[in-house]
């Protein structure tokens, strides 16, 4: 068994590209093995900004040699049929074994030695890797058959054990030499196999595995930060993308500008990690500090003070841009930025996206007024601080009721909730925002609240795009409640009215995190609303499934409930009050008289299926006593299944259907329900649809599984 190492030496390889390229590279080679009947063990996949490196343990010197026999067509066949069968085989008749009148083709297939299964796969493998983005170079690059790659290409080493395995790609030959790091040792270095690869690299400072650079930044920029009394803001995802950019990391701090630190931390950060690949430091009260660790391709031979003097003015140069931006900005309120948004085009059927602030607003308002967005917690200072209160809020004339009066708290909530919807979306037209797309609504609550606006406000102003992600926060404060409500409503029901609507994997417009949102904001608040109806409560009804899941709720549960409320003629669009009644359902369910009284639905839906129109049984005298059982059981069960429902006492709709478990088996285990009897047959069908109706009362059982 010997180990087999490969390595693709290029020019540098985006960082963002390296993690798919190490990826791409075990598919395809385990791919090559396993066609040439190779089996691979053990694969270690290791990449560079110059490199990616595959090394295969274990690998047998030979494949073994394998006989495959192919089933043909009956010796009675057509002649065309076994012609077709022998051009596929590559045999001749007499090649061919009759077996009880079919034709069968033993071939054999005898072992190949491993560096030549090699030295075919490395060649297609590199013409078959699939990069996000690729170039030709050149001068054959004009020819489109030349070799792609995602840099251009200058070296590969393929050694199976000590021997080299001989194949060249364009025009590129295997060796057995690499290159060190580029400036501590960039001359040739000499591989002796698979076992001393990773060790001569190390010797000539390139760490080849990008889990070790990623722990070396990791915990050198702790180090350095804890060394001058800061600690680093951990950013998981810059420790890998620092680890993609170097192949000798050394974590370095440096200092910024004190002043700078007047703009918002998060433009501080987003400045230092989007543009300059840096983290920032806090100091020990929690708040920004002005330090930056920048990670270095290279141990200097001055410490690296030179290298932190340059990413200093480097840094320096895109904070005073963020500064402007920010004290540029501020010279104009948001009602006069937002003033531009009647320019920027929403969508084309939609209007701009003034249009959709100005239905925004209203529909926020209207949340409040309706009771749905309770004025729970609302300060006592107003709508009308910073500026005149909304044009449709109430101007009736007349001394204003007392401050401790319900109605002015409302009145308070919606002017607030009303204001910051027509404000929300100014940012979007900031120099901030339009260099740092990632701070839209963050940047307009800093704004805000540097206008004088109320805290609540500015707080809405900033939070109204949440939650964005699963793990994102859920708004909770009124305002901002009513305005995340009403932005992501606003955008589900308008393009739902243009039929935009998601098909498939595509979804241009987030209507699925929209409704996600929904969701959440609805039913982490308990807001009593219905969020829609018809198509749209239906694509709620799958957004909640999915939702809900990870909750442990059966998506089959939710279907029933919402197609027992659909049959009455109304969809059931209050998500609190619908998953309350999933939760009881579910709850039930899981009890024995809900399994069997699901059994007793499911044969009492089978008959009336068979049966056709189903009269009235409560007008007839029950035949039996057992019929009369099972009619009194009902005569109960339905109108106190019923009225729990009415009441929202889910549970106890339950436990009203169970009562009905042992009158509906004994039923069936006592009488006859196609009874020969017409009259009697009818009456039994009567009472399963009675039956079978006050469950439907509940939820749609035929929509449950099992």
């Amino acid at each position: 068994m010997t180990d087999f190492l490969l390595e693709l030496r290029s020019e540098e390889i985006p960082a963002r590209m390296q993690a798919g390229a190490r990826a791409e590279l075990e598919k395809l080679f385990r791919a090559r093995m396993a066609a040439a009947g190779l089996a691979v063990g053990e694969l270690t996949v290791w990449s560079t900004p110059r490199r990616l490196a595959l090394i295969a343990k274990d690998l047998p010197d030979a494949t073994a040699a394998v006989s495959e026999e192919l089933k043909g067509p009956r010796t009675s066949a057509p002649p065309q049929a076994l012609e077709g069968f022998l051009r596929k085989t590559g045999l001749t008749q007499d090649r061919l074994e009759d077996r009880d009148g079919v034709w069968f083709a033993v071939i054999d297939k005898p072992g190949r030695a491993t560096n030549e299964v090699l030295a075919e796969a490395i060649p297609a493998i590199v013409r078959a890797f699939v990069w996000p983005k690729s170039m030709r170079w050149g001068r054959d690059s004009a020819n489109s058959d030349s070799l792609r790659w995602v840099r251009p290409l200058s070296g590969i080493v393929a050694l199976f054990g000590e021997r080299l395995i001989a194949c060249e790609v364009g025009g590129i030959s295997a060796g057995f030499a690499t290159r060190g790091h580029r400036f501590h040792c960039p001359g040739e270095i000499t591989i002796g196999s698979a076992a001393d690869y990773a060790d001569k690299l190390r010797a000539c400072h390139v760490i080849v595995d990008q889990e070790e650079r990623a722990r070396i930044i990791r915990e050198g920029a702790a180090r350095v930060a804890a060394d001058a009394g800061l600690t680093l803001v951990e950013d998981e995802g810059l420790v890998v993308e620092n680890a993609g950019l170097t192949e000798w990391p050394v974590p370095l701090l440096g200092r910024f500008d004190e002043s700078f630190l007047d703009v918002p931390p998060e433009v501080i950060q987003l400045t230092a990690r989007v543009n300059q690949k840096y983290f920032v430091v806090t100091g020990a009260d929690g708040r920004l500090a002005n330090g930056f660790v920048c990670t270095a391709n290279i141990a200097a031979s001055d410490g690296g003070a030179a290298i932190v003097a340059g990413n200093r003015k480097v840094l320096a140069a895109r904070l005073s841009d963020a500064r402007f931006f920010w004290e540029q900005d501020q010279k104009k309120t948001l009602a006069q930025h937002a003033e531009k948004l009647a320019n920027i085009t929403f969508h084309e059927k939609l209007g701009t996206v003034a249009d959709k602030v100005e239905r925004v607003a209203k529909l926020a308002r209207w949340l409040v007024e309706e009771g749905i967005v309770a004025p729970s917690c609302v300060p006592a200072q107003a709508g009308t601080q910073g500026g005149d209160a909304p044009a449709s809020a109430d101007a009736s004339s007349g001394p204003p009721p007392s401050r401790g009066n319900t109605e002015v708290s409302r009145k308070e909530l919606a002017d607030q909730a009303e204001r910051a919807a027509r404000l929300a979306k100014a940012d979007l037209v900031t120099e901030m925002v339009g260099e740092f797309p990632e701070l839209q609504g963050l940047m307009g609550g800093y704004y805000a609240r540097a206008e004088g606006l109320p805290d609540a406000v500015a707080d809405a102003i900033r939070d109204h795009y949440k939650p964005v992600g699963q793990g994102d926060d859920v708004p909770t404060a009124p305002v901002t409640v009513a305005v995340a409500l009403a932005d992501k409503l606003d955008t589900l029901r308008s393009f739902f009215a243009i039929d935009e609507k998601p098909t498939g994997s595509k979804d241009p417009f987030a209507l699925r995190r929209a409704a996600l949102g929904i969701i959440r904001i609805v039913t982490e608040n308990s807001l009593r609303f219905p969020v829609g109806e018809g198509e749209l409560l239906d694509f709620f009804a799958d957004r909640l499934k999915v939702q809900q899941r990870e909750a442990g709720v059966r998506h089959d549960l939710i279907d029933a409930v919402f197609a027992a409320k659909q049959e009455s003629g109304a969809g059931e669009g209050d998500l609190v009050r619908l998953l309350a009644r999933v939760q009881a359902l579910q709850a039930f369910m899981a009890t024995d008289d809900g399994a069997n009284l699901l059994a007793g639905y499911k044969r009492a839906a089978n008959i009336l299926k068979q049966a056709g129109e189903v009269t009235d049984a409560a007008a007839a005298t029950a035949p039996t006593e057992v019929d009369a059982t099972l009619l009194a059981a009902l005569d109960a069960a339905e109108p106190a299944a019923s009225a729990a429902v009415a009441a929202e006492r889910f549970t106890d709709a339950m436990a009203a259907l169970a009562t009905l478990r042992a009158p509906i088996d004994a039923f069936f285990e006592g009488v006859m329900v196609n009874d020969p009897d017409p009259a009697v047959r009818a009456y039994r069908l009567g009472l399963l649809a009675r039956f079978t109706g006050a469950v439907h009362g509940v939820a749609d059982f035929s929509k449950i599984e099992g």
